[in-house]
């Protein structure tokens, strides 16, 4: 089952952290990135910007550490403490959600009209993917 890279990528920052599976989601991204980076079929003067795309989208250690710092908190703080909890990671998680975003939004600008088709298509939610 083929999972779907943007979609992928912005969650796996939480589900890696939830799950404790940063080596399985770690080889995953990896061979999806290989996947994506063989059938875009780059010329040289875009590796520069694949490998500032690549950089941007990746999961975070900042934001790993951030969610599971707040899943060992929460269980011990009262519920008002919790909710601002929640949000304070929901707020960073959105400023990183922009970044990300604005990585791919300027990758996707150097693709040609043919490269970013392929783009849409290597990442675009399948009904076979799997979700939480």
């Amino acid at each position: 089952m083929r999972r779907r890279l943007v979609g992928f990528f912005l969650a796996s920052v939480f589900l890696v952290s939830a799950v404790g599976g940063a080596a399985r989601a770690a080889e995953a991204v990896n061979a999806e990135l290989i996947r994506l980076h063989d059938d875009l079929r780059l010329s040289g003067s875009q590796e520069a910007d694949w490998h500032a795309y690549t950089t941007a989208i990746a999961p975070d250690r900042q934001a790993l550490a951030r969610h599971r710092a707040t899943t060992e908190l929460l269980p011990m703080v009262p519920t008002p403490r919790r909710i601002a909890l929640i949000e304070a990671t929901m707020a960073q998680d959105a400023l990183d959600f922009r970044r990300q975003g604005a990585a791919v939004n300027a990758f996707y600008d150097k693709l040609t009209a043919e490269q970013q088709k392929t783009f849409d298509r290597d990442t675009a939610p399948s009904n076979s993917d799997e979700r939480p």
